[in-house]
Formats: structure tokens, C-alpha cells, sequence
């Protein structure tokens, strides 16, 4: 009746209405299951794009459980550039014995960090005083050639 006076449906038609329409939101019906807080969050970084951000970082926080104790305690990640993982190594000797297991490394990484992308790993020794200012300075005297 109220529906010819004021064009609103009254509520017992609306919620006959509502009951009729499969898309309409139910409160015990399909999809309206709780979920765990861990699959929410996963979602949502999928959602934002932050999955190869926090691979990333999943993998430099866990480079001591991939690499094992001994070779963590002399060498660090330090980043990842483009697919390269930069790794300091506290020597010179420690860089070059895990460039002989790089290849084991990147399978290590591929299995467990998939989403980090990462192609290449970089081992670099200590650092050494140097005039050289980043990976793409040109050669030259440097500073040197203000002096006359």
C-alpha cells in the first residue's frame, strides 16, 4: 500500500526483492567467511604490487639461513640493483670463494625467493680508498688536474 502513496516499496517487499537477487550481499552466504589475517595481508601486497619488493626483502633478511652461518658472518648483502644481488664480503678470499659457489647461491635463491627476480649475484671485496665516484664515472685524472 505504501508503495502506491509514496513510490517507496514497503520493507517486506524489499526484502523479498533482495532474497530473489543471486548477487545480492547475504550475511551467511558464500564469501562471507572469515579470513586469516596472513591471507588478507598477502592479498592486499598482490593487489598493491609489493610482492617483489618484500621477496626482496625476505631474501636479504634470510641470507644468513640461504648462505649458512659461517659465510653470513663474513659476508652481508648489501642490495639488489636491476637483478644483481650486491654481496660485501669481509675479504678478498671470501669473495672469491663464493664466486665459485654463485651458481649453487642463484639456484638456492630461485627456489626459495622466487618473486625477488634476482639474475645475478656481485661479490665484492672490502673497500679500498678510491678518486672513482660511482659505477658509471669516465676516465681521467680526477681531481688531480687542478693542481697545475
Amino acid at each position: 500500500m505504501k508503495e502506491l502513496f509514496t513510490g517507496t516499496p514497503s520493507r517486506r517487499r524489499r526484502d523479498r526483492r533482495a532474497a530473489d537477487d543471486p548477487t545480492a550481499s547475504k550475511p551467511f552466504g558464500a564469501g562471507r567467511d572469515p579470513r586469516g589475517l596472513g591471507d588478507v595481508v598477502d592479498a592486499l601486497a598482490m593487489q598493491l604490487g609489493w610482492t617483489g619488493a618484500l621477496a626482496k626483502s625476505d631474501l636479504l633478511e634470510g641470507w644468513e639461513e640461504l648462505a649458512g652461518a659461517e659465510t653470513a658472518r663474513h659476508a652481508i648483502p648489501d642490495q639488489i640493483v636491476d637483478g644483481v644481488l650486491v654481496v660485501r664480503c669481509e675479504s678478498t678470499a671470501w669473495a672469491t670463494q663464493l664466486r665459485m659457489m654463485r651458481s649453487e647461491l642463484l639456484v638456492r635463491i630461485g627456489e626459495r625467493f622466487p618473486g625477488a627476480d634476482i639474475e645475478s649475484i656481485r661479490f665484492q671485496g672490502p673497500d679500498a680508498p678510491s678518486w672513482k665516484r660511482g659505477p658509471r664515472s669516465i676516465p681521467g685524472r680526477g681531481p688531480r688536474d687542478t693542481y697545475g
